[in-house]
């Protein structure tokens, strides 16, 4: 039995649907989703999520709401008529999640602990929604190791600072390893999406996740600094000699949850910086925001193919983007609000715009 077909058989139903490895969920009368301001009591979760196949997430809300709005127009999405877009999560004030027919859309913020406690609430969503099959997807930004900014990495593999292929996790004050296992089949699938006309390259390869931006990433330029460049250098070539194509702070997480949980996932992040040659970000604000469209160009492809859609060069034009954010009426709402205990009322994903 390969490694995937066990994983399926371990944490999964039949139906695709996902296993939880928490006995006492099921016995809850109702789980709280508190960073996403939902619950299994207050919301039909299956009726809100059951048809999501694909989640996406990424750093910040806004580059979110972008991939959710440029998504929305390479499926050929339709909102109802006069709604657009609605952060379902904005009561929360913690991330941001938006719904695109089969694809969910989030930020996760900065950081193994803040993208840890994300998934736990996303994977118990999707146990609770009764999704089958998900695919989860990090797009994200990183610093290359010989690669130049602006050209994609998807990551093979994920080690920590101490190239350790795990994560740990200090439970009841005993250390548990949860290998970070990234789907190389998947990660291959993507780099296939590439057009010869794309302005970026691809390439796969491990990746060194880190748990500081500065110190651990071997910055010059932090508030502290007890190295040498000399020492940084010969640090960033000793990794690059170890296979190691790029940094950045949330794949080890990402991949070991994602395993744990019996979720096909990949990471593909766009490289802002060659870290061989400087460590702090010069290039334009403008040129950063086009680069980082990059690996929703590359993701967008595989969902369009996988629902059998033609894949075209995506035009970055955004007809149902958000014009105004507002709070709607209960009879406005073009979906049923709900009461949460704790929190205020819920809109499922759509705000009228006047």
């Amino acid at each position: 039995m390969s490694e995937k077909e066990d994983l399926e058989e371990t944490d999964r139903f039949p139906d695709g649907t996902i296993k939880l490895r928490n006995p006492h969920i099921a016995e809850m009368d109702q789980d709280i989703l508190y960073h996403l301001a939902l619950g299994s009591g207050s919301h039909d979760l299956v009726e809100m999520f059951s048809d999501v196949r694909y989640v996406c997430m990424g750093g910040t809300p806004k580059r979110m709401e972008g991939f959710a709005n440029f998504i929305m127009d390479e499926i050929g999405y339709k909102l109802p008529t006069g709604t657009t877009l609605l952060d379902i999560s904005y009561l929360s004030y913690r991330y941001s999640m938006y719904k695109v027919g089969p694809v969910l859309c989030f930020s996760h913020g900065m950081g193994i602990p803040s993208v840890g406690i994300l998934l736990h609430e996303v994977i118990k969503l999707m146990y609770h929604a009764k999704c089958k099959n998900p695919i989860f997807f990090r797009l994200g930004t990183c610093g290359g190791i010989g690669i130049e900014g602006g050209n994609l990495v998807i990551s093979e593999s994920a080690v920590d600072g101490l190239m350790h292929p795990y994560l740990e996790l200090p439970v009841l004050g005993k250390m548990q390893r949860r290998p970070a296992i990234l789907d190389k089949q998947l990660a291959h699938e993507l780099k296939d999406l590439r057009f010869e006309s794309d302005p970026f390259s691809v390439t796969v390869g491990k990746t060194m996740c880190t748990y500081d931006f500065y110190e651990g990433q071997g910055r010059l330029d932090g508030a502290f600094c007890d190295y040498s460049e000399e020492d940084k250098l010969d640090f960033l070539h000793k990794i690059h000699q170890d296979n190691i194509v790029n940094m950045e702070m949330e794949s080890l997480c990402f991949a070991a949850l994602c395993h744990h949980a019996g979720i096909r996932c990949a990471v593909i992040c766009v490289t802002l910086l060659n870290r061989l040659t400087g460590d702090q970000v010069s290039t334009s604000k403008e040129v950063l925001g086009k680069w980082q469209e990059y690996p929703q160009m590359l993701v967008s492809r595989y969902i369009k193919q996988q629902m059998g859609l033609p894949i075209s060069r995506p035009q970055r034009t955004h007809p149902q983007a958000m014009k105004n954010k507002c709070v709607v009426t209960r009879d406005e709402c073009s979906h049923q609000p709900r009461m949460m205990e704790g929190l205020e009322r819920q809109h499922l994903c759509t705000v009228r715009i006047p």
